[in-house]
């Protein structure tokens, strides 16, 4: 048996693709070097050795793990980054991804790397070009042809390992294994089929495969996928989510089982290929972040941002990950953050102060009791020093980033600065249709009550000015609230202006909103606003005809007030 294993994180799985963004990966909390070494203790429990696919996003960031694979005695290999393929990239680009990809992990390897892996490990009839490419740049095998369904049928040869050439160069081709059944090509070496399959068919199919002895049985398996207790990703679609989560407790074992009884070797070690000492550039590590505030020279503005947390303990290495990057980007500022435990029933507070009690500039409060978003907001804002305070949602479905934009918008005048989805220059992404319907819908109905015709009522993710807050009472505690800040604002004419921003799925854990209780409470609570309208309409011009009548009828040489 063969046996590759991905290093990849959780957050990079195919299944995500098309939910996180590459641009969000360092956000996430990072597991792949707990997992990657779990998976080399599984490797020695049963004397097998392995080849190690590397995406360079994790190579570039953590070098000295690939360097534990090899000295465990493993080969080490190029993986493509999950979120970038090559399908949609042109011979050229895919030439340079793979090169860049290459001098990555050598620079971190010091040896030379023979092996690359699509991120997709699904190359078609269609892809073979892509094998030419990788010749050309210097590596000897690819192992990124998954034979599913009707797929090389003309070509069964495709199925099992073979050599291609390309002129003066010869490249091995190491598919993953499959069987066939009715005629279609069935994956069975691993990592989804190992989840999703029942387990005796895949028993069966392996020692079907080994008994037959015609070509090694060619395994793989993701580093996350002997971690059960990973962060679930709550944003990513239904199917994505029975995709990456189904059975996860079953596939460790089932795993070692398959080792026990068919000790592996790595590719390169079946090949017989030897991987060369190189010459490596000086190592640049990734810049590391700090969340304690730097020394700067130019005086920078102070600026509170307010965090309401509820029960957000999943979410919380997602934003503390955030937040340092934040605090690098917003240099012009010198950044408060408050974070307001609203009476969490989790862990929570302890992971608050765990991950930012001690750090200057930051400062966790808790409610005694669970009081609502509103309520932990007006706490942050009184218990602010800074007259311009921010609040954002702990889930970050709004990107803090957008706050270094926002701030500015606070000029002379203005009151508050709201995130709008909903502005002709804002966008909403995977947020589902319902939602949106209901939220739309709202913000219409606001906008035919209130002064100032906006787009977005009810965003949590804003800029306020705390003095012209600070005498403002609300009456709603939770999520109306917030409209309701933003009406009585309104309503005693202070000015408010739109930031247009994207709206994102939540990533992790739930929202609390209470749908049905919400839409009830927007109803009355635009009710009440449309007669507090309308009562002040009939007071002022009630006073105003008093005062023409007392104009007017005031005798002639008699002061007028």
């Amino acid at each position: 048996m063969l046996l590759t294993v991905s290093v990849e994180d959780y957050f990079h799985g195919k299944a995500f693709a098309g939910v996180i963004d590459e641009r969000q990966w360092p956000r996430f909390e990072a597991r792949v070097e707990k997992n990657t070494l779990a998976s080399l203790e599984l490797l020695r429990r049963t004397g097998s050795q392995a080849t190690f696919f590397f995406l360079d996003w994790v190579a570039g960031r953590h070098p000295d793990l690939v360097r534990e694979v090899i000295r465990q005695g493993h080969e080490v290999a190029c993986g493509a980054n999950s979120n970038r393929g090559f399908r949609h990239l042109s011979s050229r680009e895919f030439s340079e991804e793979a090169a860049r990809s290459k001098d990555i992990l050598e620079n971190a390897a010091g040896i030379a790397i023979n092996g690359f892996r699509a991120a997709d490990h699904h190359l078609t009839p269609k892809d073979m070009w892509a094998l030419r490419v990788l010749s050309e740049r210097g590596f000897l095998y690819d192992s990124s042809v998954n034979p599913w369904a009707m797929a090389f049928r003309k070509e069964p040869w495709r199925r099992f390992i073979h050599q291609e050439v390309f002129g003066g160069r010869r490249l091995w081709e190491v598919p993953m294994s499959s069987v066939e059944a009715l005629g279609f090509h069935v994956p069975v070496a691993g990592g989804n089929w190992f989840r999703q399959l029942p387990e005796t068919a895949i028993r069966r199919a392996v020692k079907s495969w080994s008994e037959a002895g015609s070509s090694p049985f060619v395994m793989y398996f993701r580093v996350w996928d002997l971690d059960a207790d990973q962060p679930v990703i709550t944003g990513a679609p239904a199917l994505s989510r029975l995709r990456h989560y189904r059975n996860p407790e079953r596939v460790p074992a089932l795993i070692e089982s398959f080792l026990e009884q068919y000790p592996a070797s790595s590719i390169g070690g079946y090949l017989g290929l030897e991987q060369a000492p190189v010459a490596t550039a000086p190592r640049i590590a990734p810049e590391t972040i700090d969340i304690q505030r730097r020394p700067s020279q130019a005086p920078r503005t102070p600026v509170t941002v307010v965090i309401p947390c509820y029960n957000e303990q999943a979410a919380l290495p997602y934003l503390s990950n955030t937040l340092r990057g934040l605090r690098t980007a917003a240099s012009a500022y010198d950044l408060h953050f408050l974070f307001v435990d609203d009476g969490s029933s989790d862990g929570t507070y302890d992971a608050l102060r765990g991950l930012f009690g001690e750090m200057e500039g930051c400062q966790v409060i808790k409610h005694d009791r669970n009081r609502g978003v509103a309520a932990a907001i007006m706490t942050g804002i009184r218990n602010a020093s800074t007259d311009i305070v921010c609040s954002m949602d702990c889930d970050c479905t709004y990107d803090p980033h957008g706050l270094i934009e926002m701030i500015p918008l606070l000029e002379a005048g203005v009151d508050m600065v709201t995130a709008s989805p909903y502005h002709p220059r804002g966008k909403v992404e995977r947020v589902p249709g319902w939602r949106l319907c209901l939220s739309r819908g709202a913000s219409f109905l606001y906008r035919m009550t209130l002064r100032q015709r906006l787009y977005t009522y009810t965003s949590c993710f804003r800029v306020y000015r705390r003095s012209a807050i600070l005498p403002i009472r609300i009456k709603e505690s939770g999520f109306l609230g917030v409209a309701e800040l933003l009406g009585k604002l309104d309503l005693a004419g202070g000015r408010i202006v739109e930031y247009p921003a994207t709206l994102h799925v939540r990533m992790l854990g739930r929202s609390k909103m209470k749908v049905l209780r919400t839409i009830g409470g927007h109803v009355g609570l635009i009710a009440r606003f449309a007669s507090e309208r309308l009562t002040t309409r009939h007071r002022t011009n009630a006073r105003s005809s008093a005062e023409f009548c007392s104009t007017a009828l005031a005798p002639k040489g008699m002061d007028r007030d």
